[in-house]
């Protein structure tokens, strides 16, 4: 893939302003927004996964943002629980579709991000959901409406962090639910396996061209 080309800019949150990374994109179709992992245990846009779905996304065509939940980097407030970085994606969000106006909206993230994705896809109306490896035991899932559209679950059979027999478990209980993607010998953060989580990906966007 081409080097990922970004621009720094400051988006208005609900506990103040947010750091964030754009890359643009002529006359996108759609913006892709990234949600970073767990602030708490050293989770930042920069990380290795974040950025490979930024750079999926723009390879797909698509303008993207990641971006700082409050309290990470350069982003004001703290760390609020989940709820108050749900907030922060989906005020996000909220400047995607001000910025591109007309453009759908995916949404994307990984562990902690996936999970604050998922929870962000029901307050706001998105066209594709991308999660990687989400822990589904970080927010009450049972309260949260299920996303209406298609949705990719990416997670490795030896994430050493996320239990994937409960998310596998979890998946079987919904319906349609997502797509889910269990990838052999790939554990919770893709160590030498990232254009694996790239290629699937492509792949799957490709499936859901076609039908």
């Amino acid at each position: 893939m081409k080097r990922l080309v970004e621009t720094e800019i400051s988006i208005t949150g609900p506990a103040g302003s947010l750091e964030a990374l754009v890359s643009d994109a002529a006359a996108a179709r759609a913006v892709a927004v990234i949600c970073h992992p767990h602030p708490q245990h050293g989770g930042t846009m920069h990380n290795k996964v974040a950025h490979t779905l930024a750079r999926t996304f723009a390879a797909l065509g698509l303008a993207t943002i990641r971006f700082n939940f409050r309290g990470v980097g350069a982003s004001a407030g703290s760390y609020a629980d989940g709820l108050g970085e749900v907030d922060d994606a989906v005020a996000v969000l909220d400047f995607a579709q001000q910025r591109w106006p007309g453009a759908a909206l995916w949404l994307g993230g990984f562990s902690f991000g996936g999970m604050i994705a998922i929870a962000a896809a029901a307050r706001r109306p998105v066209e594709r959901l991308v999660c990687v490896a989400p822990p589904i035991y970080r927010l009450d899932v049972a309260i949260l409406a299920q996303p209406k559209c298609p949705w990719l679950i990416l997670i490795g059979d030896e994430d050493e962090l996320v239990d994937v027999d409960a998310v596998i478990a979890w998946v079987n209980e919904l319906e349609p639910g997502p797509q889910l993607i269990v990838l052999e010998g790939v554990d919770h953060f893709f160590h030498g396996r990232l254009t694996q989580l790239k290629d699937s990906l492509i792949a799957w966007t490709d499936e859901e061209k076609q039908t």
